[in-house]
């Protein structure tokens, strides 16, 4: 008979003597993963929160601010306390803007008249606004103003003596929307209640722009004021920033922003 010793390598992994405790395995400890630093950890988190910051500014939307009152009653404007409106551009990708939609847009040459960049002159601090500007923390140095689509390329719009509403291709538009009554009277010998100020039109929208205006008729600086420009008042589909969709603050007018069919 052989005989075994504990360390006889012959000795299986079962096989103990009498009286030996059962063998037991020891699980292999796992080393702690090592911890990023914080001096690391913070500039990523950083960068990647603007960079999602500038993903969803430039392809979904932003917020802006309603400075003038231009389209009171639809967004009530004072400047520093204006209505904060959340505007999207996806609806754009999708289908084209229509009359009745509430657009921020980019103003052309004739509407820009007066306006004052909001970009420092050092040039670090203008690079640094500018930048700002990628991810919402700044105001783009662009002239950006809200009104409303009345008419679409193609399409005439006129408004004259006698007229019930604003024409578009011969038919009143449906007006439930403009402020009434009016901020200021309308000189009845130049314009109608109905017309929101003066007399203005026909004209023919070109292909691709629009020709836009304020729901604060007697108060709005609109397509209409730049009747007499290359673009002859209208502004051009590329100029659009996206469509009005909400009103977010104050809380008190937390709501959508209605977008009727003007022209049904």
């Amino acid at each position: 008979m052989r005989v075994t010793t504990p360390n006889d390598p012959a000795r299986t992994e079962a096989s103990h003597w009498p009286g030996e405790p059962e063998p037991v395995e020891t699980a292999q400890e796992t080393p702690e993963p090592k911890q990023t630093p914080w001096y690391i950890e913070i500039p990523v988190v950083v960068v990647l929160t603007l960079a999602l910051m500038f993903v969803i500014q430039t392809f979904l939307g932003r917020l802006y601010v309603i400075p003038s009152a231009s389209m009171e009653p639809t967004l009530h404007g004072e400047s520093g306390s204006g209505d904060r409106i959340l505007v999207q551009k996806v609806s754009y990708y999708f289908s084209d803007p229509e009359p009745g939609d509430v657009v921020v847009f980019k103003g052309t040459d004739s509407w820009n008249t007066g306006f004052v960049s909001n970009r420092s002159n050092n040039t670090f601090i203008r690079g640094m606004q500018e930048v700002g500007s990628w991810v919402g923390l700044v105001p783009k140095d662009e002239n950006t103003l809200v009104k409303r689509i009345i008419a679409e390329g193609g399409q005439t719009v006129s408004c004259q003596a006698g007229d019930p509403a604003v024409m578009v291709d011969g038919s009143p538009i449906d007006q439930s929307y403009v402020l009434d009554p009016p901020t200021y009277p309308v000189d009845m010998t130049t314009g109608s209640q109905a017309c929101g100020g003066d007399f203005f039109g026909p004209l023919t929208v070109p292909e691709g722009h629009y020709f836009m205006m304020g729901d604060n008729r007697t108060n709005s600086l609109d397509s209409r004021a730049h009747m007499g420009d290359e673009l002859q008042g209208t502004i051009p589909r590329e100029n659009f920033r996206g469509k009005v969709s909400a009103v977010v603050f104050p809380l008190s007018r937390l709501g959508g922003v209605d977008d009727p069919d003007i022209q049904r």
